[in-house]
């Protein structure tokens, strides 16, 4: 498949959305990454279960110099299994579900590792639990026929993940204001529950 073939297959797959500006710079980043693995033979599924590994690693040896790496490289697998599967041809309802629920696994992880910091136990659970709501909501509102719910709020995926990336820098720089930074992460991440809930309210109404 050739890189204009694959901009249109994502499009599709996203009820035709635009291909342009940041998207278009990360999708021609993932289609260069994906295209060489494909030829490994890599299928998309295995690449989101990597990248539920490389969370579990991340718990593991948060305390390490190699947990910021563990991280990136989770989030690569999660950024590209979607690319694989169109370059591949094996998209699925199935492959569709898995990547949600493994996304939603290492992020446990994620806060698993956080508080293996000392970080405030009751910040960790309330921005585990507004983006698990976040990410349900989207979801459900896709199930009952509303278009368009690939509403960008201010603590998407890749923003949660450069949260715990901050944090986990600032704990090997021996910085305390780790509880600072969730609580930034905290207020986002209600800001964007509510950003999402009146976008679906309005379309249901």
């Amino acid at each position: 498949m050739n890189k204009g073939d694959f901009l249109s297959t994502w499009s599709k797959l996203h009820g035709d959305a635009q291909v342009s500006g940041i998207v278009k710079g990360w999708l021609n980043i993932s289609y260069f990454i994906t295209k060489p693995l494909a030829k490994i033979r890599i299928s998309p599924n295995g690449l989101t279960l990597f990248g539920l590994v490389f969370g579990v690693l991340l718990y593991l040896n948060v305390q390490s110099i190699w947990a910021p790496i563990f991280l990136v490289l989770s989030l690569i697998c999660d950024g590209i299994d979607g690319s694989m599967a169109i370059i591949t041809g094996k998209f699925s309802k199935w492959g569709a579900i898995l990547d949600s629920v493994i996304d939603r696994l290492t992020e446990v992880f994620w806060v698993l590792a956080l508080y293996s910091l000392g970080i405030d136990i009751n910040l960790l659970l309330s921005v585990l639990v507004l983006s698990a709501i976040q990410e349900y909501l989207r979801a459900r509102a896709g199930g009952v026929g509303v278009v368009e719910v690939g509403v960008v709020t201010y603590a998407e995926r890749p923003v949660r993940a450069s949260f715990v990336f901050v944090a986990l820098i600032a704990f090997n720089l021996d910085l305390n204001i780790l509880n600072q930074i969730i609580a930034i992460w905290l207020a986002l991440q209600m800001i964007s529950l509510m950003k999402i809930s009146r976008f679906i309210i309005l379309k249901l109404n």
